[in-house]
């Protein structure tokens, strides 16, 4: 997100459809989330709305939209064909990674809370049920080559790649949602893509089973990366 929103020509939504994504599990598991209250208040709920904005002109007179997306807030009621008609790219990483970062902030997650069930749905879907090829990027490999692997990306959905995608100020931005305190704290310091180090950090023994399934549902994706 901090990569192509320093695109001079690049309009940055940061997750639109959290607050529907809220409103639509229970309240149990909606409080695990930080200021879930204040997330709620600062999006609209209605999906349908969500998508109607996102799929309509690219705000600021800019010509790149790009809209940051979680796959778990994919709700079961929500529709889908709007999203075929986006330049879909999936981010994938190591799923022990992906889970240690994630019970900083929520204790016992789910693979479906952790998106990997819903994000390989939808890349099925596209690939199978709408005749397109979604871009699969491994977080580890942006971080080997930013450059390498950002000039792919960009080729894949048509636009040319900017330099200025490689480095940011630090800090806060007017698009980060109401929740960035809470999770983007390494995000703030941040002016580009640092190099990769792999986490040392164990996934707990209570989540051994959430890590197997996460791995087959990252692997089924990883076959498909750039």
């Amino acid at each position: 997100m901090r990569s192509w929103g320093a695109r001079p020509d690049c309009f940055v939504s940061d997750e639109p459809l959290y607050a529907h994504y809220l409103s639509a599990i229970d309240e149990v598991k909606r409080r695990e989330h930080p200021v879930y209250d204040e997330v709620m208040r600062s999006q609209p709920t209605d999906w349908r709305e969500v998508a109607a904005l996102l799929t309509g002109p690219i705000p600021n007179g800019k010509s790149i939209w790009y809209q940051k997306m979680m796959s778990h807030h994919l709700t079961d009621g929500m529709g889908r064909d709007w999203i075929a008609g986006l330049s879909n790219c999936f981010l994938i990483r190591d799923p022990a990674a992906m889970i240690t970062s994630f019970i900083k902030i929520i204790d016992n997650p789910t693979p479906e809370d952790l998106g990997l069930p819903q994000q390989v749905a939808l890349f099925e879907w596209l690939r199978r049920g709408k005749g397109t090829k979604p871009v699969v990027i491994d977080s580890r490999d942006v971080l080997v080559d930013p450059a390498g692997m950002l000039t792919k990306v960009c080729e894949r959905v048509g636009v040319p790649f900017d330099e200025a995608m490689l480095g940011w100020e630090p800090g806060t931005r007017e698009e980060d949602g109401v929740w960035a305190p809470h999770w983007y704290s390494r995000v703030y310091g941040s002016t580009g893509f640092a190099p990769y180090e792999p986490k040392q950090e164990r996934v707990p023994e209570r989540l051994a089973g959430v890590l197997e399934a996460c791995r087959d549902l990252y692997d089924q994706l990883a076959a498909h990366k750039l």
